[in-house]
């Protein structure tokens, strides 16, 4: 099932974006992270929310568009997804971040 929500703001985002700067602190939409996200983590990221954003929703859907939008996988470099290698690169990434989480604390 996918709903359309172009156009419309991502409250949670906003309050988080001004929230930073009213609290003087930047880092608090990353306190959960461990270690900086890297380029393609990032790409991964936006693409995913601009995805959502758009109404595009459930696995075999989300690998798809990341596929045509020629997004690369973070850990192999390449754009081939499918609903599975989606799963474990994000299970990955969820468990590098934790493990960084863990080790470093406070991060991003």
């Amino acid at each position: 099932m996918t709903q359309q929500k172009q156009g419309k703001p991502d409250a949670f985002k906003a309050v988080m974006e001004a929230a930073k700067f009213e609290l003087g602190r930047p880092e608090l939409p990353y306190q959960s992270r461990g270690r900086a996200l890297t380029a393609q983590e990032e790409a991964l990221a936006d693409a995913l929310m601009e995805l959502y954003a758009s109404g595009v929703s459930g696995p075999d859907a989300l690998a798809a568009a990341l596929a045509q939008k020629g997004v690369e996988c973070p850990s192999s470099g390449k754009a081939d997804w499918t609903a599975d290698s989606l799963a474990q690169e994000l299970a990955a990434l969820n468990a590098d971040l934790d493990a960084a989480y863990a080790e470093n604390g406070f991060g991003g």
